[in-house]
């Protein structure tokens, strides 16, 4: 049993953890694009002296685009990222300008910096995300905790034959079908974790970039 603690067990309990700690990240990231996503709304409906409805539309329509495609990109193959970033840094783009139009419209440009840095830390928590996409638990330290994984209730064979006969058959059927659930559960529960986006599973970083837009006027 020591073996299974050592060599199974404690590399797929780190990988949980790193796992989990991978989405608390992904959410910290998330919040921080959505907090300055909602500021720079904020600044377009309360800063600017020169705002009406049709410009507040449009700083909704550019941060509701710019929802969506981050939710594309994350949700997408890894061979369609490419692809997916362009869309996303071209509404970053998009949004740049959109900041620069303040100045037309009578805000002072320190105000207008201000704005600026908010973009520049919308892109920070993009590059975050997405590095935490492409950036997973190592591979070598999952292949090692599956091969040992699918070895451990083999080699157990012969100690569960040993033990048989001082056991009641429902614990002769009990123990090593509950090894194999334990290693099973545990391996499933990381693979759960690994890609916080993948939407497989309760657990997974949900972006709505429909709600988001909703609720910019609360």
């Amino acid at each position: 049993m020591t073996i299974i603690g050592i060599a199974v067990v404690f590399p797929i309990v780190f990988s949980i953890g790193g796992a989990y700690n991978r989405r608390e990240t992904a959410l910290k990231h998330y919040a921080s694009l959505k907090a300055h996503g909602r500021a720079i709304f904020f600044a377009s409906r309360d800063w600017v002296p020169k705002t009406d409805a049709a410009f507040q539309s449009e700083s909704k329509e550019i941060l509701r685009d710019l929802m969506r495609s981050v939710r594309n990109f994350l949700h997408a193959e890894i061979e369609e990222h490419v692809e997916k970033e362009n869309v996303v840094y071209s509404i970053f783009s998009r949004l740049s300008i959109f900041i620069k139009s303040f100045r037309e419209r009578e805000l002072p440009s320190g105000e207008v910096s201000r704005s600026n840095q908010y973009l520049s830390k919308m892109m920070d928590a993009f590059e975050s995300l997405k590095h935490i996409y492409q950036y997973r638990t190592p591979v070598t330290l999952r292949a090692y905790s599956k091969i040992f994984m699918f070895l451990v209730p083999i080699l157990y064979g012969p100690y569960f034959e040993y033990i048989a006969g001082d056991l009641s058959i429902a614990m002769q059927m009990v123990m090593p079908v509950l090894l194999s659930i334990v290693l099973v559960s545990l391996d499933n529960i990381q693979d759960h974790l690994e890609n916080p986006y993948d939407q497989v599973g309760e657990d997974d970083v949900q972006i709505n970039a429909e709600k988001f837009i909703d609720w910019l006027d609360s």
